[in-house]
């Protein structure tokens, strides 16, 4: 049998290229569409190191029509995972409009495109940032949505909206919105991996250029928090686990007798580690003493948040397998590649 083609925009970036892993490995093809603003090429040699052979791949812009058309009508591909948005938090307060044409057209086009070639399955990449701080923890999809903190937040909440009053209106789309907790870690291969740009702003990729000696420290924003320690809590999830997430949710969506459906899921541990706990970690597993200091609150941070994952053990099958430790090392075994 021929294997099923998914198409996987944003591909190349840190989920999609570890998507892309466990796509090819559970029996699909993937086939990459990104434009590399905000990866790197290189990406694809990992990607082809790790699978024997090479993904097939096109460098070209979500946002345009003509050049998405042409993927289409090639490739007959049967379900999407749509990755490609901008990402940065602090960017999106900075740039609105750039994240709000970016993030909400290309899932648009999508959306037109899907039916003209008789693809019904998407799974859409949205972010626990939908839930702002919850009033009662752990997180369950019925957790009533807060107003976003920034615009890239905004951004995943009206695709959320954009896709369920598709499928209301009885458009041929079958979709699943997975809402993912703090993504970390790395391949173990450590073949691919994140490639930050910049300053990074999440901890877990400043906390690796501190070990690897880019950096001279680390500041842990707040001490004095509502929590065991004084630290944020966050449920960390090893990319390889998120990437497995995301065949589940292509599985169910390919067996799916429904015209329209959607649906979304918490992905996550279902456990939360306080940003101490996360450096003793790392740490432990890497015998290596990090130099950190304590630090001011960050406007907008929020205290702490992890999921309920009861919904999506039952309803996609999937669980966790890799723990926090085993983030930390495979992350450290990338940085220590890429310094």
């Amino acid at each position: 049998m021929t294997p099923q083609k998914i198409l996987v925009t944003g591909g190349a970036g840190f989920i999609g290229s570890h998507t892309v892993v466990a796509l090819a490995e559970a029996g699909y093809e993937p086939v990459i569409v990104d434009d590399f603003s905000n990866s790197e090429p290189s990406i694809l040699d990992g990607l082809k190191a790790i699978l024997n052979r090479e993904v097939r791949s096109y460098h070209i812009d979500c946002n345009d029509r003509a050049a998405m058309t042409d993927v289409f009508s090639q490739e007959q591909v049967a379900g999407i995972i749509h990755f490609a948005a901008s990402k940065a938090v602090g960017e999106s307060v900075e740039k609105p409009l750039k994240y709000y044409r970016n993030n909400l057209d290309t899932l648009m086009l999508l959306l037109e495109l899907m039916p003209q070639f008789g693809v019904q399955n998407l799974v859409f990449s949205s972010s626990c940032t939908v839930y702002g701080q919850p009033e009662h923890l752990p997180v369950t999809e019925e957790t009533p949505r807060l107003p976003a903190m920034s615009p890239y937040g905004n951004t995943k909440a009206i695709c959320e909206d954009i896709i369920r009053d598709c499928v209301a209106a009885n458009m041929p789309v079958r979709a699943i919105s997975l809402r993912y907790f703090n993504p970390i870690g790395a391949h173990p291969s450590a073949l691919i991996g994140e490639l930050p740009r910049g300053v990074p702003a999440n901890l877990v990729p400043y906390l690796l250029q501190v070990a690897s000696g880019q950096r001279a420290s680390l500041t842990v924003h707040g001490n004095d928090y509502n929590t065991p320690d004084g630290t944020a809590i966050r449920d960390y999830i090893h990319v390889m686990d998120l990437a497995d997430a995301h065949v589940s949710a292509v599985r169910l969506l390919v067996e799916k007798k429904e015209t329209a459906f959607y649906d979304v899921f918490n992905i996550g541990t279902g456990r939360g580690a306080s940003v101490l706990e996360l450096i003793n970690t790392f740490e432990e597993v890497n015998g290596i003493k990090l130099p950190y200091h304590l630090g001011d609150r960050r406007p907008g941070d929020i205290e702490q948040i992890y999921a309920d994952v009861t919904k999506s053990t039952r309803g996609l099958g999937f669980t966790t397998k890799r723990t926090l430790a085993d983030a930390l090392q495979d992350a450290w075994r990338w940085q220590q590649k890429i310094s």
